[in-house]
């Protein structure tokens, strides 16, 4: 009568359809009711010429049904950004949900799970494409796995895959009778694990090799890390080590063989010191055994402390032993050095008269000598010389060694030098018919230097080159300048000298005839170098066994300069 519509007309056009198929009518429609649309649950049943109808309000359930959907509709969202991949099959069995990370582990076509496969035509799917692990009974396994379904305990393995990673797989019963299954790929972390466990090992057995005894404390002053050379160097036992004592048990058990608490408190402050600046600390034990233990403390990053101990008894022994050593040899070597500068001394004044009165005796004013006699004191002088020389040559040493010889710089023309050096040798060469070749630079003219000692330098080399030359040999002395050196150069194309005994040619009675009749004291060439080391300069030899030798002396021209600079600081400091 009010004409009010509970439905639309082509909601009843509906009904009226479903109706005349001789069908009961079901569904959830719209209807406006007291005003108000919302929905219902419409039931309309045909009774002869007349129907009954009923509306039972589902608002409240559609409602929740949405805010149902929309959950799930976020969770899948959440699920499929996950790193983790997951599935989740219906208590049908079917394929209900995926994420990205599912599809790409087991790198299947998405459009085939969108149709929801069922989770045993997976299994089989993943066997044809031999991505799951290799089993002997393979139908066995897949009945154990979906058996899932039918049970509340959760399932839980590790698959081998056939390219070498593990997964550890998941599966629980939902609640409406599906299963959910969690993949977790845990290939790194086991390789983590291994490469760690491996580490540990190597770190281990690198500590028990050393002979040092190695501890590291945590910040709780437990300790964490030690090795074996700690425990026998403090007779420590290993299971009490184990379990990982506190610094105040380890030192307890140490203080055994070495009882002093200051430095046992100034190590146990360090291990528990709490400050950002922990400074290290290292120090010495002398133990009651006779045992020298050296220890030290280093903080590390983590907030530990690592203390070494090192056992220094034999090494301690050692240096005590070659200080003493050392002190004797210097104590030796200054009463070798006194003795000869004495002895030297005490000969030279006899030499002197011996060698004054051979002159005289050959001179006439003591009478006429037979030919006998005179040969006789010929070679009486010459001796006399020749050991007159060697002891020159000594206390040269003597005064070298004492540090007493010093240099009388002046300015000094070379060419004398030379003519005064190679006439020392004259007689000598000339008896071994050798030729003497001297060859000067033009810009060879002057230097700053000792002139005696350069002479006497130039001597003892021209004078080992005559000696251990060939009678009809050639000796050749050249001097030049360059890169503000003034060089000299003696050559000689004599025996030579052995490999072996060159590195040998400077040192002190050092002397071999190397096949030649020339034997000296070994004095010559040693100072040689001794007096181009008080020049500043550089002495090299080269020498070929049978075919000669070269020595080259290099004198700094610039050593003039030096003194001077000496010079004029000296008169600046008695200003």
């Amino acid at each position: 009568d009010k004409q009010i519509e509970l439905l639309e007309s082509r909601q009843r056009q509906r009904i009226e359809r479903v109706l005349e198929r001789g069908q009961v009518f079901s569904e959830r429609l719209p209807v406006i009711a007291g005003g108000t649309r919302s929905a219902h649950d419409v039931f309309v049943v045909s009774a002869d010429k007349a129907a009954a109808a009923a509306a039972i309000d589902a608002g409240a359930l559609e409602s929740v049904q949405g805010e149902l959907d929309r959950q799930v509709l976020a969770f899948d969202r959440t699920l499929d950004r996950v790193a983790t991949p997951v599935a989740i099959f219906g208590q049908d069995q079917s394929l209900s949900f995926y994420n990205q990370a599912y599809q790409e582990l087991w790198k299947l076509d998405p459009s085939w799970l969108d149709k929801g496969p069922s989770d045993a035509e997976i299994l089989d799917r993943l066997k044809e494409l031999t991505l799951l692990p290799a089993m002997a009974d393979y139908r066995s396994w897949k009945t154990k796995l979906l058996a899932v379904y039918n049970s509340t305990n959760e399932f839980e393995d590790w698959w081998q895959l056939p390219d070498g990673r593990m997964l550890h797989v998941l599966a629980n019963q939902r609640p409406d009778g599906g299963v959910t299954y969690v993949y977790e790929d845990i290939s790194e972390r086991l390789a983590l694990e291994s490469r760690y466990n491996a580490l540990i090992d190597v770190q281990r057995e690198t500590l028990d090799s050393l002979k040092e005894g190695v501890a590291v404390f945590a910040t709780d002053g437990r300790l964490k890390l030690f090795n074996s050379a700690l425990m026998a160097i403090w007779k420590l036992s290993r299971q009490a080590m184990e379990q990982g004592p506190h610094i105040d048990e380890v030192v307890e058990q140490a203080r055994v063989l070495f009882d002093d608490g200051e430095v046992w408190q100034s190590l146990k402050e360090r291990v528990t010191a709490i400050t950002y600046d922990r400074a290290a600390l290292s120090g010495q034990m002398s133990r009651g055994d006779a045992t020298v233990i050296d220890f030290a403390t280093t903080p590390l990053p983590d907030g530990g402390t690592l203390v070494t101990f090192v056992d220094v008894t034999a090494s301690r022994a050692y240096e005590r032993a070659l200080v003493e050593r050392n002190e004797a040899l210097e104590a030796a070597d200054g009463l070798k050095s006194q003795f000869i500068g004495h002895v030297s001394y005490e000969l030279r004044t006899p030499l002197t008269n011996i060698i004054g009165f051979s002159e005289l005796l050959g001179s006439s004013h003591v009478g006429e000598l037979n030919d006998k006699q005179a040969e006789y004191l010929a070679d009486i002088s010459e001796s006399s010389r020749t050991l007159l020389s060697i002891i020159d040559d000594i206390l040269d040493l003597a005064t070298i060694d004492a540090g007493g010889l010093e240099l009388k710089l002046t300015p000094i023309k070379i060419q004398p030098v030379i003519e005064a050096a190679v006439l020392g040798v004259k007689e000598r060469a000339g008896r071994l018919r050798l030729t003497l070749e001297i060859s000067l630079a033009d810009d060879v003219d002057e230097i700053v230097a000792d002139e005696s000692r350069i002479r006497q330098l130039l001597f003892n080399l021209l004078s080992n080159a005559v000696g251990f030359s060939k009678p009809e040999g050639t000796v050749r002395l050249s001097a030049w300048r360059e890169d503000q050196y003034v060089n000299f150069l003696i050559e000689d194309d004599g025996v030579g000298i052995p490999y072996d005994a060159q590195k040998r040619v400077f040192d002190r009675f050092e002397s071999d005839s190397h096949g030649s009749r020339h034997r000296g004291a070994g004095l010559g060439l040693s100072i040689a170098k001794s007096l181009v080391d008080l020049h500043n300069g550089e002495i090299q030899l080269e020498s070929e066994p049978g075919a000669g030798t070269r020595v080259l002396v290099r004198v700094p021209e610039r050593l003039q300069s030096v003194a001077a600079g000496e010079a004029a600081q000296q008169l600046a400091d008695i200003s």
